[in-house]
């Protein structure tokens, strides 16, 4: 009798393990599906603005400046003392007005390409992070800058197959130093049209406005409309006539030589498929001109000539956020695999983190404007980390190694704070900003005295003088550091003192990405 019992006790404890071990199963099964879902260890979603991080909003309000500063035209509730309006007859020998526009640099061209360029970051800011920038009173000024630019654009282009993409002679403007306003010399027109393209410059007009459409929508119905018609004009110019525009005009070729246009011809149907929802756009990148020019898996460097990693991290937001039967694309996930590349060549602990640094970490790459990679680098890391903290997305792989999105954000961070002083110099180069920065920044307008009355030529006194400039331009990004991290302040020393629009694109798109977390909207629309 006894050894039964212990018979029927040892059958009961077999089929209580039997019933545990399938409620653990069932247990480990759902959990399973839900990780599967929402992937492990993934992030919170952030929710609305949160607490502003008040250096980034301070060098915010400061690098916005400078766009003022590059106003060409009539000036409308002019903040900056020392400017008034300029150029106000640009355009009127072929009775159009491009009287607005912004100056390229420290110089008085308006040269269309990296302009395009110029407003085509900012409208992608404004539409990650316009939530942010509203917070600290910023949203509106962008959306004013944005506007200067795009109705420029929008005069630039005349007709379908005719886009205007200089305006002044760089040989004749680079022979003065005088201050905008006091301009009198001959400022000709150059033009890209079908027998003579511009593929890239045409795209990334088409871009600029095509992005801007997005901004505008809910605010200017009627403007959103006219921007996205000249959008998709310029972009079938732009596709049909193909053709550098260093190689049409190949005297442009000394200020801003285009490497291609096929990363501007996706960059351009990416930005359209947003704004558009056509398929047909959609259709163009993952197609023979994906295969063509995407140039999968080699990472690249974000730039106004190279906008590859830029349509990169954009197709990506479709592969996050995009319908299913788009998002499922093969080669959509390309796209997505080569901006993963992307970062992970920019994180420092990564096993292929690019070599090209400073000692002190900020990503190096050119001794021209050394600045540009870094901040636009910066830039698409934050907007990544932000498309998988918003998709719960809470890693990527490089080579076996995972990143979650704060180590992209704290990369991002780490060349913003490098930018605003935490660097070997211990010196700001976002002018304005904090108690040390550069004093002869290479700027016409700054560094003449409002008040001085100087032609072409007599204006070179002030150029050599070896006082600091009477007028602060600011919010200006210089060039920056050479790789030693040497930095030598000369209004001579164009290489390394002279702030660019374009250089002001991407400051302002990085701190905006900063100034506070929230997460991205899932839809543009």
């Amino acid at each position: 009798m006894e050894e039964k019992k212990g018979s029927r006790g040892w059958c009961g404890w077999f089929l209580v393990l039997i019933v545990l071990a399938a409620i653990a199963f069932a247990i480990f099964y759902a959990v399973r599906q839900k990780q599967h879902k929402s992937e492990p260890g993934a992030a919170p979603v952030p929710g609305p603005p949160g607490a502003v991080t008040k250096k980034y909003a301070d060098a915010l309000k400061i690098a916005m400046q400078f766009l003022d500063i590059q106003k060409s035209g009539k000036l409308e509730n002019n903040n900056i003392p020392w400017r008034g309006d300029s150029a106000l007859k640009d355009g009127s020998e072929e009775q159009l007005d491009l009287s607005k526009g912004m100056y390229d640099a420290g110089d008085h061209m308006k040269f269309g390409f990296p302009m395009a360029f110029t407003a085509t970051v900012l409208s992608w800011t404004i539409l990650e992070y316009g939530d942010q920038m509203k917070v600290v009173n910023q949203l509106e000024p962008a959306q004013d800058s944005l506007k200067w630019i795009t109705d420029y654009l929008i005069n630039a282009h005349p007709t379908d197959n005719v886009l205007y993409i200089q305006v002044g002679s760089p040989k004749v403007d680079h022979g003065c130093w005088e201050r905008p306003e006091d301009m009198t010399e001959d400022r000709p027109l150059t033009q890209v049209n079908a027998s003579a393209p511009g593929t890239d410059v045409a795209a990334e007009t088409a871009a600029a406005l095509a992005s801007a459409s997005l901004v505008f929508r809910s605010t200017d119905s009627a403007y959103s409309t006219l921007l996205l018609k000249h959008a998709k004009q310029l972009f079938t110019f732009a596709d049909k006539y193909r053709g550098s525009y260093s190689i049409s005009i190949p005297e442009v070729a000394t200020f801003y030589n285009s490497t291609g246009y096929g990363d501007e011809l996706l960059w351009a149907a990416s930005w359209l498929y947003h704004a558009t929802g056509d398929r047909s756009y959609f259709q163009y990148v993952t197609g023979k001109n994906g295969e063509d020019f995407a140039n999968w898996g080699s990472p690249t460097w974000f730039s106004w000539d190279n906008k590859l990693a830029g349509a990169q991290v954009l197709l990506s937001r479709v592969s996050f956020f995009g319908p299913k039967d788009v998002s499922n694309s093969d080669v959509l996930q390309k796209y997505r695999d080569s901006a993963e590349a992307v970062m992970c060549g920019l994180l420092p602990k990564s096993p292929t983190a690019t070599s090209s640094r400073t000692d002190s970490g900020l990503v190096w790459v050119s001794q021209w404007n050394a600045l540009q990679h870094p901040v636009a680098s910066a830039l698409l890391a934050v907007i990544y980390s932000d498309y998988m903290l918003t998709s719960r997305t809470a890693k990527i792989s490089c080579d076996g190694h995972y990143f979650r999105p704060s180590d992209l954000r704290k990369f991002a961070m780490s060349q913003a704070d490098y930018v605003l002083g935490d660097n070997p110099m211990k010196m700001s180069y976002l002018v304005g900003y904090g108690d040390k920065y550069p004093q002869y920044v290479h700027h016409r307008g700054a560094s003449i005295p409002a008040d001085a009355t100087t032609g072409c030529k007599d204006g070179f006194q002030w150029l050599k003088s070896d006082k600091p400039n009477p007028n602060i331009a600011m919010g200006a990004l210089v060039g920056g550091p050479f790789l030693n991290e040497s930095f030598v302040d000369s209004r001579n020393n164009s290489m390394q003192t002279e702030p660019s629009t374009y250089n002001s694109a991407v400051i302002v798109g990085l701190l905006s990405s900063l100034v506070t977390t929230s997460s991205v909207v899932q839809s543009f629309t």
